[in-house]
């Protein structure tokens, strides 16, 4: 059974409460929380078929309405499923924030151990990056505070960016981490609006049993705008012969390959110099992203 920690003042009850008042044709199914669940959204199984996905704070309330707005004008143009909207809730019962009601998704986040052809499974992430780039931008949302910045220029985040190069002085290589992310900030985006998801990641990637992509979830930072920080993967998650794959089918120029590095690299050092000295494993996790990243630049010359 999956613990209902209530975070953020959210938890099964208020869920149920929440659809009986706005939804009482759902209110007799049984609401419990998922098994992996996000940060910004606290989401609950409504029976088998229905999940309520609730904003955990004023940051992530705004692309409850983004999402169900575009996600189904996206979905007929994608490869593989993605959320779908089928009702909006409003503030109620001590609740602040629009919510969003949508269709259960099956399958399991993408680890790397469910996963037999990673390779595979990168040409399909980069076969669904591609086509959310062909989808239609105008009127999109521009990058912005929504987004948290992605399809945005990376320099958004330099300051805090070299103030975790600052705190990680001797634990990492800085000189050469400040050489990427230089690189990052020197490069800029010249290509039309395009759409981006914003948070191409593991847990946000669903497979089947036989560790097929089937499903791309959380929307919440998507927009319009440079789409270099969908690369992130590419060292999140792959190496060797997966990310030359992926590589090669997404099929992007020099410069959008070095912004998606600054973006990798941003995030990788922000979270290290947070957690180096009380959580080795996440440590260790982000060194690792850390150095493939500086690798993969010196390889790029």
């Amino acid at each position: 059974m999956v613990q209902d920690d209530g975070r953020a003042g959210i938890d099964a009850a208020l869920v149920k409460r929440l659809v009986k008042a706005q939804f009482p044709q759902w209110s007799d199914l049984p609401v419990s929380p998922v098994k992996i669940d996000g940060w910004d959204n606290r989401t609950y199984r409504l029976g088998d078929s229905l999940t309520a996905r609730l904003p955990t704070a004023a940051a992530y309330a705004p692309a409850v309405d983004k999402e169900d707005e575009w996600l189904p004008l996206l979905a007929p143009h994608l490869p593989v499923a993605v959320p779908e909207p089928v009702g909006k809730g409003v503030p109620g019962e001590g609740y602040a924030f629009n919510w969003s009601v949508r269709r259960w998704l099956d399958g399991e986040t993408a680890d790397v151990d469910r996963i037999p052809d990673l390779t595979g499974f990168a040409v399909s992430v980069a076969e669904f990056i591609r086509a959310l780039q062909r989808c239609d931008p105008v009127g999109g949302p521009v990058a912005a505070a929504h987004s948290f910045y992605r399809g945005a220029p990376p320099v958004h985040y330099d300051d805090e960016t070299r103030r975790a190069l600052t705190a990680l002085e001797g634990h990492v290589d800085t000189e050469a981490a400040a050489v990427v992310w230089d690189a990052a900030l020197s490069s800029t985006w010249d290509g039309p609006m395009t759409w981006f998801h914003g948070d191409i990641a593991q847990g946000n990637l669903l497979v089947d049993k036989t560790g097929h992509l089937t499903a791309v979830i959380d929307f919440g930072t998507s927009g319009v705008g440079d789409p270099a920080c969908d690369l992130v993967i590419a060292w999140t998650m792959f190496s060797g012969a997966s990310r030359d794959a992926f590589r090669s089918t997404v099929d992007q120029d020099a410069g959008t390959w070095a912004r998606a590095r600054g973006w990798a690299l941003w995030k990788a050092l922000i979270v290290l110099a947070g957690v180096i000295d009380t959580d080795a494993g996440n440590a260790a996790m982000n060194r690792r992203v850390i150095d493939e990243v500086l690798a993969d630049h010196a390889t790029a010359g």
